[in-house]
């Protein structure tokens, strides 16, 4: 567990969502996990669903949920193998429809022409790419660390946020760290100190699921969170714009996905169809990701 300056049942908490996000958050895991949400699929189902991905990084991205105890790989028969959730990853589905409706509220919305009329207008955005334009924000390392150690602190000079989040790191290693943050809007800074912004805190109910869902908890008692359970009175400044990272490029149409499989899933989740994990285009993604946070768009 990362040590920081942090209650010891906040740091345990904190560790908890970290190792939650470590295993949701790298590319492309957010939309496999909502393209088994409906019903256990072949690979020759789960392929064409999520047609940009080649097998080189889809059976490894496969591998990776099932190790982390999310996807089970079942033989249903000989030459007939299936992937499906387990009920871990059947849990996880009530918490991205928590991420996805806080990335529709808080992130940007691209621009694109309308052909009809050459005007620029905000392009629709799937609850895929919000899941994962919002965990871009909240999942480099220290960032989750940093914003906890803000709620629970208030505003706070880089020493003492240092101190909290990363007791263990230099003084000068939490800057780029909270800056990143600052550019991503989540953080602001008045003078020397530090604190979070409006769209920081409205981070709550997204911490509050993750926890829940860390801790085993059903989701309906994330609104008891010690820490993300409370509203804050200060009207802090909106956040700035996204500077982090490039914007999202529209890429040719794909074509619909094919049927899914009859067999009927083991555990009721949240069954996301074809069109929350893309509308009319294919999102153009690059082949190595940005180290810096911030949505892709």
């Amino acid at each position: 567990m990362a040590t920081t300056g942090l209650p010891r049942s906040t740091q345990v908490d904190v560790a908890r969502v970290t190792e939650s996000l470590e295993m949701i958050a790298p590319l492309w895991s957010v939309w496999i996990l909502m393209t088994l949400s409906a019903q256990p699929l072949r690979y020759a189902e789960v392929k064409p669903c999520l047609p940009w991905l080649n097998d080189g990084t889809l059976h490894p991205k496969l591998r990776k949920l099932s190790d982390a105890g999310l996807v089970e790989r079942t033989e249903v028969a000989q030459g007939h193998v299936t992937y499906g959730l387990t009920a871990r990853g059947a849990d996880l589905m009530p918490v991205l429809t928590v991420i996805a409706a806080w990335g529709e509220k808080h992130l940007e919305k691209p621009l694109v022409k309308n052909k009809d009329t050459g005007s620029l207008e905000l392009r629709k955005v799937t609850p895929a790419e919000n899941i994962e334009d919002a965990l871009a924000l909240i999942s480099p390392r220290h960032a989750t660390p940093i914003l906890w150690a803000l709620k629970a602190r208030g505003a706070s000079s880089a020493k003492a946020l240092s101190a909290a989040a990363m007791p263990s790191h230099r003084l000068s290693n939490v800057y780029p760290q909270v800056d990143r943050l600052v550019a991503d809007g989540l953080v602001r800074k008045e003078g020397r100190a530090y604190e979070l912004t409006i769209t920081g805190h409205a981070l709550a109910p997204v911490y509050r699921a993750l926890s829940a869902w860390a801790k085993g908890r059903p989701l309906a008692d994330a609104d008891t969170h010690p820490l993300w359970g409370t509203v804050p009175v200060a009207q802090l400044a909106t956040s700035g714009p996204w500077l982090t990272t490039q914007p999202r490029v529209p890429a040719p149409a794909t074509p619909a996905p094919p049927a899914l499989s009859t067999q009927p899933a083991a555990t009721p989740v949240t069954a996301w169809q074809g069109g929350d994990l893309f509308s009319h285009q294919i999102p153009a993604r690059p082949i190595a990701l940005p180290q810096a946070g911030g949505p892709r768009r």
